[in-house]
């Protein structure tokens, strides 16, 4: 096993705000596994944090765009500049969110590097785009359409690398049965999998079926985007969007061993845990113990 870097990226520049004058408490994220021993327990390596702007919409309104736009921005290319580093030194980047917007930060660092793939583990597609929605506005919700050129440049097209992932490469696991989401990904030949076709097919053996098509002389490798809300809220509550019908622990645990595993693998990011509603830190134990396990020996 390569060796593996922790790096925090606290943002929560993309998601709107639980209630009015509060910030969502996602950035916490990385603190909350950190004081579960997550560097310890897996024998890695400190990346150190890349620091977010600070959150503010301003006097953004509906219709104005992505929200906070020039701040994500600006750490996408900070983070890219970071993971870009742990890369191109055969490190494993392991990186502690945040929210979704900063798997942007790993598309373009990889984009800048070749062609790689990415192997998201969602319980949304995150493809909110003007082609399929007017409600533009939280990039947490917007971050795979952007990286696939989808959205307005400042965003999309960052050092003219528009798309960061081509639609081919892209790998989604764990939507709802009952997304919506489903017809576009289908429509646009993106590969997916559903919760429903995950226990049909079992996780493992699904997950090794992919990796063989990321694992192609035409890819440099794959990046994998773990967003926690993939779990049921049965066992992971502590979600800005806790929809029935997710994963279970069980289920989880096998699909992320078996994609961390390939040697093509080349780093990984977690993101949206809130820790604000986890009061007990039953939901950040789970979600830190799945992320430990999917890199234990056997």
């Amino acid at each position: 096993m390569r060796n593996i870097v922790v790096l925090d990226a606290p943002s929560n520049l993309g998601l709107r705000p639980p209630a009015p004058g509060t910030v969502p408490g996602c950035y916490k994220l990385a603190g909350a596994l950190r004081e579960r021993r997550i560097v310890q327990r897996l024998g890695a390596f400190e990346g150190g944090v890349v620091v977010p702007p600070r959150y503010d919409r301003g006097d953004w309104q509906e219709g104005d765009g992505v929200f906070n736009a020039a701040a994500i921005a600006t750490y996408t290319r900070t983070l890219a500049d970071r993971i870009e580093q742990h890369v191109r030194a055969g490190e494993f980047p392991l990186v502690l969110g945040g929210d979704c917007s900063i798997q942007l930060g790993a598309t373009l660092a990889l984009r800048r590097i070749g062609r790689y793939g990415l192997a998201a583990v969602d319980g949304s597609a995150d493809f909110r785009h003007l082609g399929n929605d007017t409600r533009i506005g939280a990039a947490a919700g917007e971050e795979l359409a952007i990286a696939t050129g989808r959205g307005q440049a400042d965003l999309s097209d960052l050092e003219g690398l528009r798309p960061y992932l081509r639609d081919e490469d892209v790998r989604l696991f764990g939507m709802r049965d009952y997304d919506e989401d489903r017809a576009e990904m289908t429509a646009l030949k993106i590969p997916n999998a559903t919760v429903g076709e995950i226990r049909t097919w079992g996780a493992a053996a699904l997950a090794a079926a992919v990796v063989e098509t990321l694992e192609v002389p035409a890819l440099d490798g794959f990046w994998v985007h773990l967003d926690a809300d993939v779990l049921d809220p049965s066992v992971m509550p502590a979600v800005d969007s806790p929809d029935d019908g997710g994963l279970l622990p069980e289920e989880l645990a096998p699909l992320l061993r078996t994609l961390v595993r390939s040697s093509r693998c080349v780093g990984m990011n977690v993101t949206v845990y809130d820790p604000d509603l986890d009061p007990d830190g039953t939901a950040g134990a789970l979600l830190t113990d799945l992320v430990v396990g999917a890199f234990a020996e056997d």
